[in-house]
């Protein structure tokens, strides 16, 4: 897990991870800021830094193939087969977390979903 807005592509030509621009990259980047700028963890860039020490996300939005590529994935798939904007926010660091934490999870990104929602 991580905590981030991953935006298409999820893969590039070459398989190697590498920035994977989509005609509709501007719209994608605003879809995902509009989210992290309401996460302030999210936001930072570096949610991880204990797990991931080096992984940094600039303003908490990756685009997925320069994270890592992923040929064939749902998100590249429906953006190019169905004409949906589909983003993948990640959560959180800990990809399995308690139940009791949840509430902690949805009070960090309430705003985030309600100023994702406004988006649409």
């Amino acid at each position: 897990g991580s905590l981030v807005v991953n935006y298409p592509f999820d893969d590039d030509e070459q398989g190697i991870a590498v920035y994977s621009r989509s005609p509709d990259d501007a719209v994608f980047r605003t879809l995902a800021l509009a989210y992290s700028k309401e996460n302030a963890q999210m936001y930072q860039g570096r949610p991880c830094k204990d797990m991931y020490p080096t992984e940094y996300f600039p303003h908490g939005i990756t685009n997925g193939a320069q994270w890592y590529n992923v040929p064939g994935g749902m998100q590249d798939w429906n953006y190019l087969h169905t004409n949906c904007f589909e983003v993948t926010i990640e959560l959180g660091c800990v990809k399995y977390p308690k139940a009791e934490e949840l509430p902690r999870y949805w009070a960090q990104n309430r705003r985030s979903l309600l100023q994702f929602m406004k988006q649409v």
